[in-house]
């Protein structure tokens, strides 16, 4: 596909000239006077000017990419060889739901052939092509989602950006098989919503669950095929730019650990960045802790184990048996990052094993005894 038909060029006087030559500027190859070649990078950055889907857009409001880029390019390269290419930003469709589809094409051409895309939106509805753009794999997909609200909101009142959630778990053909939300905030929150989400076995961690246990959001991060990330889960003292800003949420350093550990994840697929609306961010930090944001996730990216083989030299093996069951469960860590994931097998038998990310503390409640509530939740959902 000629992915050229769908963007625009960033301008030259802000990204044709690296400020430094060790910056993160000089290892973008951008999309200024020729389309670059994207088949020869790992990485892609994409802006998405599009914020249709959101309630009082101002002509500001789309420079929302450019400034995240403007921080990004700024910041020092990090260690290990980057191929990165910046496509500039993807031109909107005539109507919104146009701009999803030419999304949904997008992301879907870049993961096939092995790319991992980061999209700097952009109103957080455009997760919904992020996430169409892998209806054509052959396979389901775990999706996270970080935000300070749950987008579920059904009237039709309501804006694209606050029920699109709502359009991605009711999709048809369902390729979703597993969901994870972290940093919703109960007061922003209907216990119902929670609850129904709940019975469908998906995973909500409120905003003090995440900071409470950082580490643990590990595991749920690396389970990922693609993440969407809303900056409403920021606090207002480290992002004054979004919408709905209010005092309480992540801060920017706590939102940097999540990014470097989804940068790791070897089954991350796609990145995406939604919310930012330079209109209120004040002496640009907001754009500030995005593109540092943007890159721990390169970062991570670059530190990823790849090819791992569970059955080589690589990993530690162990098996926890219960005493009223024949049956074992099987841990497995890995030797250099510690990192431990499970084997849940299907009692049906109809699939194969997954091995799922857990923590240390997983495998302490399978030897005492207590299986575990991760393996429940995936045992429920095969």
């Amino acid at each position: 596909m000629n992915l050229s038909i769908f963007f625009e060029p960033l301008p030259e006087d802000t990204f044709g000239y690296p400020t430094h030559p060790a910056s993160v500027g000089s290892y973008i190859a951008p999309f200024i006077h020729s389309f670059p070649d994207w088949r020869a990078a790992e990485v892609v950055l994409l802006g998405l000017p599009e914020y249709r889907g959101a309630a009082n857009s101002t002509e500001a409001t789309f420079q929302g990419p450019n400034l995240i880029r403007k921080e990004l390019y700024r910041l020092m390269k990090g260690t290990g060889s980057w191929l990165a290419m910046d496509l500039g930003n993807l031109l909107p469709g005539i109507a919104v739901e146009d701009t999803y589809l030419r999304l949904k094409e997008v992301v879907e051409t870049l993961v096939d052939a092995g790319k991992f895309p980061i999209l700097l939106g952009g109103s957080h509805d455009l997760s919904y092509g992020q996430f169409l753009g892998y209806e054509h794999l052959a396979k389901t997909v775990n999706l996270v989602m970080v935000d300070s609200q749950l987008d579920l909101q059904e009237s039709p009142d309501a804006a694209p950006e606050d029920s699109h959630l709502h359009r991605v778990l009711l999709h048809e053909p369902n390729y979703l098989f597993s969901f994870s939300h972290l940093g919703h905030q109960t007061y922003f929150t209907d216990n119902n919503t929670v609850a129904a989400l709940e019975k469908l076995h998906f995973e909500l961690f409120r905003i003090g669950q995440v900071r409470q246990n950082l580490k643990d959001m590990e595991p749920v991060l690396r389970q990922a095929d693609l993440l969407s990330f809303d900056v409403s889960a920021i606090r207002h003292q480290d992002a004054p730019g979004q919408l709905h800003a209010n005092p309480f949420g992540l801060t920017g350093e706590e939102a940097c650990q999540l990014c470097w550990y989804a940068g790791q994840n070897e089954t991350l697929s796609s990145f995406g960045l939604y919310g930012y609306r330079p209109e209120f961010d004040n002496r640009s930090l907001t754009a500030t802790t995005l593109a540092t944001m943007v890159w721990y996730v390169l970062e991570g990216f670059y530190h990823r184990q790849k090819n791992l083989d569970f059955h080589s030299n690589q990993f530690l093996r162990f098996s926890v048996g219960f005493h009223d069951n024949p049956n074992k469960m099987l841990f497995y860590k890995h030797r250099q990052t510690e990192k431990w994931w499970m084997q849940v097998d299907d009692l049906a038998g109809q699939r194969p094993p997954l091995l799922v990310p857990c923590t240390y503390q997983d495998y302490l409640m399978a030897a005492d005894g207590e299986v575990p509530h991760r393996w429940i939740l995936t045992q429920s959902r095969m």
